[in-house]
């Protein structure tokens, strides 16, 4: 009998004469022919022989659609857009490229912008994998409730109607950094569940009046009307200034279950996104810093996100044999979404397309880091760090913040 070797070397010979075979006899004559002088089984020598270790290799050049000028106009639209992922920048591609050469932010031949219409986010998340690698891109305090007030507020888990504008979800998200002591400045922020429509507020402390007035300016700039209002159970929302404000305006009030933050999950998940994304874990508790993050809500970052940041709706979850499977839609903006619904009158929807075609995402891109740079100036002034170095100026504001929080201790805690 042949050992190992003499086998695999007898293997190599007979293995191009059955590539060669024309036709299924003249196969099975070379394995009968192997089989009989080795003693293995057909089966085995079958396998063994279509193996890549016998394999012969064969050369193919594959053709290279997005080249080196294509990658660079991905990268720079990746960062225009926040950095997404392939899913929801494919469809901002479609969209915005012919509208920033217009206004000269993007720098390409025709060639090159018809390419980057029909790439798909597959091979956008390809093309940017190395550009990814270069940029090295995841408290526990239970309050007593009163339970009279508490009453008043009907809990509501799930049976969202998604296709219904008008439905808020707030909360509060905390910028204390390392400590939850004194005075800080907090964040409210409000998500619409149908469209994904978001708008924030920075309020100094966690009273209820400060929450009240910051909760009835974000409703004066939203372009729908608030049919009803969700909260998790912080004092800061149930008291009876917006239990009686939410009765004679009309609209529906409900709150979470204790310690379910997944009731609240559409608002929860633009805390992490809108708010975290942008400024970071760091401790805010001065008018000054609270003036910046009020002017980044009302003007820039609110529309950057609304009219430049697509958002994927969950179409169908399907269960087999034990593991979910997602389906998702066409990612589209919020604009897009408010647009599309038709609940909202001509005039509202004829000023917002006003308002999209003189927007320019790249201007807005550059507007928010340059007030997040300024936030991050104060902070360090105020800290005694002095001046930022010149090299934390040259990396924009997400390793910017890492840069910040490398001196610091991971703060406990969450929105």
């Amino acid at each position: 009998m042949m050992d190992m070797h003499s086998r695999n070397q007898y293997l190599k010979v007979l293995q191009e004469r059955y590539f060669m075979a024309k036709t299924k006899k003249e196969k099975s004559s070379v394995l009968n022919e192997y089989c009989e002088n080795t003693g293995q089984t057909r089966k085995y020598a079958i396998k063994k022989i279509n193996s890549h270790i016998f394999s012969i290799p064969k050369k193919r050049r594959k053709k290279h659609i997005y080249d080196g000028y294509v990658r660079t106009a991905l990268v720079k639209l990746w960062e225009i857009f926040d950095y997404p992922c392939g899913q929801r920048l494919e469809p901002m591609l479609k969209r915005e490229v012919n509208r920033l050469r217009k206004f000269g932010e993007l720098l390409i031949p025709d060639e090159v912008a018809e390419k980057l219409k029909k790439i798909s986010p597959k091979t956008i998340d390809r093309a940017l994998k190395h550009q990814k690698e270069v940029m090295h891109l995841k408290r526990k305090h239970h309050r007593g409730n009163n339970p009279l007030i508490y009453q008043k507020v009907p809990i509501k888990a799930g049976g969202w109607d998604r296709s219904l504008v008008g439905q808020v979800q707030i909360d509060l998200v905390e910028h204390c950094g390392q400590s939850a002591s004194g005075l800080f400045i907090n964040s409210v922020s409000c998500a619409e569940i149908a469209t994904g429509w978001w708008e924030g507020e920075a309020v100094m402390g966690k009273g209820q009046e400060r929450t009240f007035n910051a909760l009835t300016n974000i409703r004066k700039r939203a372009p729908f009307s608030w049919l009803e209002m969700h909260s998790d159970n912080d004092k800061a929302f149930i008291n009876y200034h917006l239990v009686r404000y939410a009765e004679e305006e009309g609209i529906g009030f409900s709150r979470s279950r204790a310690y379910k933050k997944n009731d609240n999950c559409f608002v929860e998940q633009k805390n992490s996104t809108h708010v975290r994304a942008t400024f970071g874990h760091l401790r805010y508790d001065t008018d000054k810093e609270n003036e910046i993050i009020n002017d980044l809500y009302r003007n820039e970052l609110g529309l950057y996100k609304n009219f430049f940041q697509p958002v994927m709706k969950l179409k169908q979850k399907i269960r087999i044999k034990g593991k979910i499977y997602r389906k998702y839609d066409v990612p589209k903006t919020p604009y897009q979404r408010l647009i599309e619904s038709g609940q909202i009158s001509e005039e509202t929807k004829k000023e917002l397309q006003d308002l999209y075609q003189s927007l320019n995402p790249a201007q807005l891109k550059r507007k928010i880091d340059k007030k997040i740079h300024k936030l991050f100036e104060d902070y360090e002034e105020k800290n005694g760090r002095g001046e930022i170095s010149p090299f934390k100026k040259q990396v924009p504001h997400v390793d910017a913040e890492s840069y910040i929080l490398n001196d610091l201790t991971t703060p406990t805690s969450v929105t």
